[in-house]
């Protein structure tokens, strides 16, 4: 019987310790998926920072390094400048990527440091309980925001795709979902071009994944995707920020 699905070579076979109906599973998947088909996962280090991530490197069959809270560009720096036929990439969440790790994402990218962030923005601080993020929509309800996030005091979401596009140095930027087959499908097909973007030097890439967080949103996990799709994704439009391999085609 021919084989039509299996698990990539590049996830080891631990269960993992995510939440039921927790998207990272997912985003897991489309990683090592592109890692097995690219071939590249005995030159690949992956680094994992705080946050629900933080025991990803026992997921991921490549090489991975345990970095501070929001300190994994600065590490993926280190090492692709030490080692720069590595192929690096990061695996953060909101609140270490927009949070406490801004100024490590903006200086990066500003640098066009030739590395790829995988960027989970669930819109809330899942390991630590629920508390705001800097994803946070406005109104939304959280552990530190029991009657919603109000701008006059919180200020505004930070849109990181729009942001870091905005730098010299980025060369791709991307913003996906993966609530349904279709928006799975581009999603893979962003993190791929993500990796192929290092690949050819062109300088730091970054994929924005829009997921679902049902257990701090109080919410089951179809009832999580739904939210997703009603809130989110109007909040954060899907689709290519920025691409320069694609302005040197024009």
């Amino acid at each position: 019987m021919a084989v039509v699905f299996k698990k990539p070579n590049a996830l080891t076979d631990i269960p993992t310790h995510y939440c039921p109906g927790c998207t990272h599973g997912i985003i897991h998947r489309l990683v090592a998926e592109v890692i097995d088909e690219l071939g590249i996962e005995g030159k690949t280090v992956g680094i994992a920072p705080v946050g629900c991530s933080v025991m990803a490197y026992n997921y991921f069959a490549c090489d991975m390094i345990e970095a501070a809270h929001g300190r994994a560009p600065a590490v993926a720096t280190g090492v692709k400048r030490s080692l720069p036929g590595s192929v690096v990439f990061t695996y953060q969440g909101d609140g270490d990527l927009a949070a406490i790790g801004t100024a490590e994402t903006v200086h990066s990218a500003t640098r066009g440091e030739n590395i790829t962030v995988i960027f989970v923005n669930n819109a809330i601080y899942g390991m630590t309980g629920g508390q705001m993020a800097p994803t946070t929509l406005p109104g939304q309800v959280t552990q530190t925001t029991p009657y919603g996030r109000d701008v006059k005091i919180a200020g505004y979401p930070v849109r990181v795709c729009e942001m870091v596009s905005t730098l010299d140095g980025t060369a791709y930027a991307e913003r996906v979902a993966v609530d349904c087959v279709k928006n799975v499908n581009r999603a893979k097909k962003a993190i791929k071009k993500a990796f192929q973007t290092q690949l050819e030097g062109k300088g730091f890439s970054i994929v924005e994944v829009i997921s679902a967080c049902p257990t701090n949103w109080g919410l089951a996990p179809n009832e999580a995707l739904e939210w997703l799709r009603n809130n989110m994704l109007p909040y954060y439009p899907l689709g290519v920020y920025k691409d320069k391999t694609e302005e040197v085609k024009e």
